[in-house]
């Protein structure tokens, strides 16, 4: 089954919540699904360009006083109907790609302190981030216009699932390296 860009769904997910310029869009990935996706300028413009062609979207020019000309974007029931359609699908898995377990598996000729410094910054990296996804989940529980939405139940089982996430992977770091410093690496 060939790949679809998500892009294009991440866009209209946004835009069925609320009216926004590229600009607003970023910022709302950036403060909102960052830890499960992200999307960048590179992204978002040609693609809400591409939306608006095929009638998913359409665009309003906006003049703020003392700024420049702002495009804000709305989708349309077209857009609602594709976005419902894709919700709806099956999803894709999608392989990720980790980094640190491709150095960790190609690392046998590393010093041994070295990987388990990686090891180290990687398990204070998601300590950091379980602490954000806390931070997160109490600022949507006192924000009046979340508190009673549909999306509140949602949107806390992302968070949950990315500390989830970074609590088995805090684990899977602290094993990794008692498993080092016991001697069952190759030293």
């Amino acid at each position: 089954m060939a790949t679809v860009n998500k892009t294009k769904y991440a866009l209209l997910g946004v835009l069925n919540i609320m009216p926004c310029s590229g600009y607003d869009i970023k910022k709302f990935c950036d403060s909102s699904i960052s830890h499960f996706w992200n999307e960048n300028y590179a992204r978002i413009y040609p693609v809400l360009k591409e939306m608006e062609k095929e009638g998913l979207v359409v665009k309003e020019t906006e003049q703020t006083e003392g700024r420049p000309l702002k495009n804000v974007y709305s989708i349309t029931e077209a857009g609602k109907h594709e976005l419902d359609v894709w919700l709806l699908e099956p999803v894709q898995s999608i392989m990720g790609r980790n980094e640190l377990l491709l150095k960790l598996f190609f690392s046998s000729e590393v010093p041994q302190e070295t990987i388990i410094e990686k090891l180290e910054e990687e398990k204070v990296k998601h300590e950091k981030l379980i602490a954000d996804y806390l931070q997160m989940e109490e600022i949507l529980k006192a924000d009046e216009q979340v508190k009673d939405s549909k999306n509140l139940p949602l949107w806390l089982a992302t968070l949950s699932c990315g500390r989830y996430n970074s609590e088995a992977r805090i684990k899977w770091c602290q094993e990794t390296i008692r498993s080092l410093t016991n001697g069952f690496a190759k030293e």
